[in-house]
């Protein structure tokens, strides 16, 4: 089990609704269904009930909600993401393989367009 299935199931025990969970995490429905699927084959244990009257916690799901928020909670914080320094990649002129042209001066052997 890794925190971050721990944190995704947290978040549906919390709002017994996917829909909401997932757009709390500000992730895919699919991607939290997915992390759901496989947190309950490595517990062997389904952890939610899903019926007509909506989404509950199973009697496994209740002891793992426990646990999981103490493994979230010991956990070390997440490591800060690098700052990217300002600016970005120059890009390659659009043009037809040829030199840019500067600008203000006449192409060889081309007449000047008028206005």
């Amino acid at each position: 089990m890794n925190i971050t299935q721990l944190q995704r199931f947290v978040a549906v025990a919390e709002h017994l609704h996917f829909p909401r969970a997932a757009e709390a995490l500000g992730i895919p429905l699919a991607s939290l269904y997915t992390s759901i699927d496989k947190l309950e084959a490595e517990v062997g244990h389904a952890l939610f009930a899903r019926d007509s009257n909506g989404t509950r916690l199973t009697a496994p799901g209740e002891l793992l909600l426990a646990e999981a928020k103490e493994r979230i909670a010991a956990a070390p914080a997440p490591a800060a993401k690098p700052t990217v320094p300002a600016g970005g990649k120059a890009k390659a002129s659009k043009g037809k393989g040829r030199a840019p042209v500067v600008k203000g001066q006449p192409k060889p052997y081309k007449k000047r367009q008028g206005r």
